[in-house]
Formats: C-alpha cells, structure tokens, sequence
C-alpha cells in the first residue's frame, strides 16, 4: 500500500485537466480549509455518494494506566469521524474484492437513526 501526498493529487488533478499547478494547489487548499473551517464551527459537510466528515465530543472518562493500573481521568475531547459514503463503498469493494465496512455503519442508516447508536455506543464507553 502506498501513501500519496497532496502535492502527488495536484499533480494528478493539474495534469488531468490541463491547470496550472499553482493554481490547482490554492483550489485543493481551499477546499481543504473550508473543511477545516466547517469541522471547527461543529458543522457536518456531506458529499453525495463519497461520505460524511462530522465532529464528535466524546466525554470524559475513567480509564486505567495499563502499566500502574491506576485509574486516569480521560478528558473530554472532540473528533472528527468519516463515514463512508455508499458509491465510495461500491468502488472501493469492486477494486479490492473486499467488503468495505466503515466502524459508523452505512451513512444512510446513520441519517435514518439520527447517529443514535453511534452515541449509545460512546455513552457505554466505546467508540473512537
């Protein structure tokens, strides 16, 4: 498996469209910084088909130092969960022959249940 940086994708995406790779690089950035901007605001950007970015608060908690085995206060702190989206699944299993499976369960069953399970799960402790 091989790691593809940005400056590989905009090389792709400039070459691909004939764009100058300046300016390919500031659209690229762009749209990477309204999402950042978005996720910061607490907002949930969906993308048809390809998936969900949302931020999550997971609560603070108890766990326990796995070499001391004395408990540690978690705190509270905020992450940014994916779901894959279906035609992403879809292309993803076609080109690996793998079922692909994304932790949060299908987006649409998350849009249907309002993430209920994904926060009961994180209530009992589970989760990310």
């Amino acid at each position: 498996m091989a790691t593809i940086t940005k400056k590989e994708l905009i090389d792709r995406i400039a070459d691909a469209t004939e764009g100058r790779r300046v300016q390919v690089k500031k659209v690229v950035q762009r749209f990477l910084d309204e999402i950042i901007g978005e996720l910061g605001r607490g907002n949930r950007l969906e993308f048809r088909d390809f998936g969900v970015f949302e931020t999550k608060i997971r609560a603070a908690r108890k766990a326990q130092n796995p070499k001391t085995l004395e408990p540690v206060d978690v705190p509270e702190k905020r992450t940014v969960k994916f779901k894959v989206g279906r035609l992403m699944k879809q292309r993803l299993s076609a080109l690996t022959g793998a079922a692909i499976e994304d932790e949060a369960g299908d987006v649409a069953e998350m849009n249907e249940q309002g993430g209920a399970d994904e926060d009961a799960e994180e209530s009992r402790g589970g989760g990310h």
